[in-house]
């Protein structure tokens, strides 16, 4: 059952925790191990009716340049033009379109639209809930992970080298993994 983001009087915001937050990639290298790495800064909301995040509309905002491999001069290269652009295209952003309650509790499927150098696709994600809670400070929190992929291709990332195998320097498929936690602002 397909939820479209509901308009109530009791629009609740939850804000994204940047401190409690972890946005990975994986991709193949030389056909033979995988490269892992994060985006360190972003900001984002999810808007919600009330607590019920079935009726979710979400919009994040990630910093491209905060792309972190641990190799300096990879992460400088992924930040020119021949992949992310940064200079160009400073932010990769992703808004909800759709959430798609699943079986089990607290699991979903949100579709939206990831734009990566100026490029929308449609894109899917698998996503968990991982709790609610109250910290000591009083604030009401909630965690998530997801999990996704999509071809970099589709996004204008075709910088690739042939390695004499056959095969190529850096894979196509890209793996996602999110792990967020969001704060509640106001109801």
């Amino acid at each position: 059952m397909a939820l479209a983001p509901a308009t109530t009087a009791t629009r609740t915001t939850w804000q994204l925790d940047p401190s409690h937050l972890d946005l990975g990639f994986a991709v193949r290298h030389l056909m033979i191990s995988t490269v892992k790495g994060r985006f360190g800064a972003a900001t984002g909301t999810v808007t919600t009716d009330g607590d019920d995040f079935a009726t979710a509309d979400i919009e994040v905002s990630i910093d491209a340049a905060s792309l972190d491999t641990r190799e300096p001069a990879r992460d400088t290269h992924l930040r020119s033009a021949d992949f992310f652009d940064v200079e160009r295209f400073p932010t990769v952003t992703f808004k909800s379109r759709t959430v798609t309650v699943q079986p089990g509790r607290g699991r979903y499927t949100v579709v939206g639209d990831l734009t990566i150098r100026g490029i929308s696709r449609e894109m899917a994600l698998d996503v968990t809930t991982e709790g609610f809670v109250r910290d000591p400070w009083g604030n009401e929190k909630a965690g998530f992970s997801a999990v996704g992929h999509l071809n970099r291709r589709d996004f204008g990332l075709t910088w690739n080298v042939a390695i004499e195998s056959g095969g190529v320097l850096v894979g196509d498929e890209v793996k996602l993994h999110l792990e967020v936690e969001l704060t509640k602002t106001a109801a």
